[in-house]
Parts: structure tokens; C-alpha cells; sequence
């Protein structure tokens, strides 16, 4: 018995007929591509991350949860407003994306969106988030987040990453502005206890961001970033890793007095110990010499962040 294969037709050449039901499952897949690089080039996991920090300062600006209508607005401008200074900040770093191996494979470097199509997207994401914020928020709240885009892609991206080592420090401020913006949609002020936060998601972006910096020294370097870890000895990236890890460990618990209880303190303080252990581990392991895995410290400091942050947010339901 033989077994008859059904095959494609085609044309005398022998080439595939392309029918009506493979130019549409063709058409799909080319939808699906373009959607795709267009939420690539909002770098959907800074958002995730920056809305990790925003939900649990509304929850203890209001002592507990705020109306989830307010919630919503608030996840949703944040997350356009975070998805268009990051779409922006892939428009401007086009140049230097191209020249390094971690992020040549990026939609504009790869060609798969164009610059223009690129910077009108992130202009009206950035339009959309303000104007949610303005119009179902308050005005501290709404130019908090203005501020956070300009300040993130005109300060930091176009100016300060390619002039200064100290660029990761200075743009410190665009990753912990969530946390006010989230107080402020809530009370329409800032009290202490946000600026508290605020000072420790500013301060924990050195210990996070450094290692990775440390990994790809060799990226930075071909695109002509001035990192730290490119341009300065070992014992100097050391030592801003192990004085910022610790800061940002006495942030955290300098929040736990004002308001909160053990549920925040307890493990805010296990979680601060282990990350200051891992900090200086990995610098011990530099300023000897030996083979160091600085992605471990990049990872923990996410862990970390997360775990205090989901302590203010049970602490302030409690």
C-alpha cells in the first residue's frame, strides 16, 4: 500500500501557489511581528518593575487599598507613561544600540521599526499618559509623571549617559518617580514616607544596575558609554556598589519608624542583610582577581526590591 502526501500546488516552476489562506496566515503572522516589536521597544519588563514600587506606595499613602478605579488609572498612565520614555529612550539610543551586542537585535536596530514610526509612537504614549494622569488624577500627579518622561529621555538618555560616569546616579531620579506619582495621585502632596521610598528605590539603582553594567563593560565600551565600570578602576566600582547597596539598606528601614510595623520591618531587614552580603561578596571576588558572576547581584536586587516593596503593601493592609 502507498502512502499519497498531499503537497502544495504549484506553479510550473515548481514554486508554491500562494492562495488566499496563505497570504492570510502570512498576513497574521506579519501583524503579529510588527505588534510585537512595537511592545519590544516599550521594554515591558522596566515597566512591570517600576509598577512593582507605584501600587504599594498608593496603598500606604492611603493606609490601605485605594478605590481600584484609582488604581487603574494610576497602572495605566504609568505603564504608557513608562512604555514612551522607554520607546523614546530606543528612539534617541539608535545609534549606540546598533554598535552593541545586548541590544543590536532592538527593533530600530534591526530595522523592524522605523525612527519616525518610533518617535510618533512614544510621543503619543507620552501624550496619552499625561492626559489620563491630568485628567482622572491631580496635577502634582500628572506632572510628576511630564517631568519623569522629560527628565528620563532629554536629561538622562540624550545627555547624561554619554557625558558622565555618574549617569547611572543622576538617572536614579527617573526610576524612583513612580513611587511619587503614586503617593501623589492618592493625596495630592508628598509626605515624608513617599520621599523615604523614594530615596530607596533612587539609591538601590546603583547596586542594580552597576553588575549589569559590569557584564556588558565590554558593550559600553564599543558604543563609547561612559559607565562606570568602563571608566573606572575595580576599587572605585567597588566601592559605589558597597556604599549604595548600604544606603539603600538604612533607606529601607528608615521608612519602618514612620508608620510601620514589624510585617515591614522583619523582612525588609532579612532581605537587606542578604543583599549586602551578596554586594560584598561580588567586590570582594573583584578587588581579588577572581572570576566574578555579577549577574547574581544584578538578579538579587531585583528580589529585593520586590520583597520590600510587597512589605509595605501587606503592612499597609494590615
Amino acid at each position: 500500500m502507498s502512502m499519497i502526501t498531499e503537497r502544495p500546488a504549484s506553479n510550473p516552476a515548481g514554486q508554491p501557489v500562494r492562495t488566499a489562506a496563505t497570504e492570510s496566515a502570512t498576513s497574521r503572522r506579519d501583524a503579529r511581528a510588527v505588534v510585537a516589536a512595537y511592545v519590544a521597544l516599550t521594554k515591558p519588563r522596566i515597566v512591570e518593575l517600576l509598577l512593582v514600587t507605584t501600587v504599594p506606595a498608593m496603598m500606604l499613602a492611603h493606609g490601605g487599598m485605594p478605590s481600584l478605579w484609582l488604581v487603574a488609572v494610576v497602572l495605566v498612565g504609568g505603564s504608557l507613561a513608562a512604555g514612551a520614555a522607554s520607546v523614546l529612550n530606543c528612539y534617541i539610543d539608535r545609534d549606540i544600540d546598533q554598535l552593541m551586542r545586548r541590544t543590536k537585535r532592538r527593533p530600530l536596530p534591526a530595522h523592524t521599526v522605523s525612527p519616525r514610526n518610533a518617535l510618533v509612537f512614544g510621543l503619543v504614549l507620552a501624550v496619552v499618559s499625561v492626559g489620563l494622569m491630568a485628567v482622572f488624577t491631580n496635577p502634582l500627579a500628572a506632572g510628576l509623571t511630564l517631568a519623569a518622561i522629560v527628565y528620563y529621555d532629554l536629561v538622562y538618555t540624550a545627555w547624561l549617559k554619554r557625558t558622565t560616569p555618574a549617569n547611572t546616579f543622576w538617572g536614579g531620579a527617573c526610576g524612583a518617580a513612580p513611587v511619587l506619582i503614586g503617593w501623589a495621585a492618592v493625596t495630592g502632596s508628598l509626605a515624608p514616607a513617599a520621599w523615604a521610598l523614594f530615596a530607596v528605590v533612587f539609591f538601590w539603582q546603583m547596586p542594580h544596575f552597576y553588575p549589569l553594567a559590569m557584564k556588558y563593560r565590554d558593550d559600553y565600551a564599543r558604543a563609547g558609554i561612559p559607565m562606570l565600570p568602563v571608566v573606572a578602576s575595580t576599587r572605585r566600582v567597588n566601592a559605589e556598589i558597597l556604599v549604595f547597596a548600604w544606603l539603600t539598606v538604612l533607606s529601607s528601614l528608615a521608612v519602618w519608624p514612620l508608620g510601620m510595623s514589624m510585617v515591614y520591618g522583619l523582612p525588609t531587614l532579612a532581605v537587606g542583610v542578604a543583599l549586602l552580603v551578596e554586594a560584598h561578596r561580588l567586590c570582594g571576588r573583584a578587588a581579588r582577581g577572581e572570576a566574578v558572576r555579577p549577574m547574581r547581584l544584578f538578579h538579587w536586587s531585583t528580589t529585593y526590591l520586590t520583597i520590600v516593596f510587597a512589605a509595605v503593601a501587606l503592612d499597609a493592609l494590615i
